[in-house]
């Protein structure tokens, strides 16, 4: 993944792909343009059922989330998510909060992330914590009932829980590892699949905007490679528009 984030004409750019892809995914299902929609909740299409997607696009990566230290203090999940939260606080509290301060110092922040990075990837050695982790982070916590993917001009539906399933019971995780004399170890917690990094846990510290803040990142390819591997039965809904596993049973029950 690359390490510095996108232009803000590309962040325009991607969001705006986005709500194209949820609103062509709502009328498909019979909605109209104004369909319900509650962004904040990453519930990005309420469908007839009242049940709730996150479409999610793209050719290459997903970020899953974006956030500073407000999020993971106040939020009442990862407070109590067996300590994720805490770790997440200490690997931001390892920065100086000004950002001119860790231009002058680097490596002594990065050495002090090392200890809750290392932390974080030993908690989640546990496939129940990975399977809260990833619950919170696609789906907020469960609110969101479908994970709804756009790829090669058509859409994918699976419901949550089959994808927390597979993503806990398939990835190895793991801490980040220098490469080079520059580089410092520890830095990311990757979620491994078949051998190559599928999503990654990281520290954004490369500019002032999105300082002292953690991202989290899905590469989108394999994500789809998992998926289709570990969840086999399929029906067509109708042109463009394919359900999975127990998806199948639940979606377009309002017909």
């Amino acid at each position: 993944m690359a390490k510095h984030g996108m232009s803000s004409n590309k962040a325009r750019s991607v969001r705006q792909k986005g709500h194209d892809d949820a609103l062509e995914f709502a009328l498909l299902i019979g909605l109209k343009h104004d369909y319900k929609n509650i962004p904040t909740a990453k519930k990005d299409v309420v469908d007839p059922a009242g049940d709730t997607h996150s479409i999610k696009s793209g050719k290459k990566k997903w970020q899953l989330f974006l956030y500073g230290i407000s999020r993971f203090k106040n939020d009442d999940v990862f407070k109590t998510m067996n300590g994720i939260g805490q770790l997440l606080v200490k690997c931001i509290e390892a920065f100086p909060e000004k950002f001119e301060d860790y231009i002058k110092d680097k490596n002594t922040a990065k050495e002090k992330c090392r200890i809750p990075m290392r932390a974080l990837s030993e908690l989640l050695q546990e496939k129940d914590r990975i399977s809260a982790f990833i619950n919170k982070a696609m789906f907020n916590s469960g609110e969101v009932n479908y994970l709804t993917i756009k790829h090669e001009k058509e859409f994918h539906i699976f419901w949550n829980e089959d994808v927390i399933k597979v993503f806990a019971e398939s990835v190895e995780v793991k801490n980040s590892q220098a490469r080079s004399k520059n580089q410092v170890s520890e830095q990311k917690v990757i979620f491994k699949y078949d051998g190559k990094n599928l999503a990654e846990l990281e520290m954004r510290n490369d500019t002032p905007k999105h300082y002292r803040q953690i991202c989290f990142n899905m590469i989108k390819p394999r994500m789809m490679s998992l998926l289709f591997s570990k969840i086999l039965t399929k029906k067509k809904y109708k042109d463009n528009i394919y359900v999975y596993g127990k998806a199948k049973n639940k979606f377009g029950k309002w017909k």
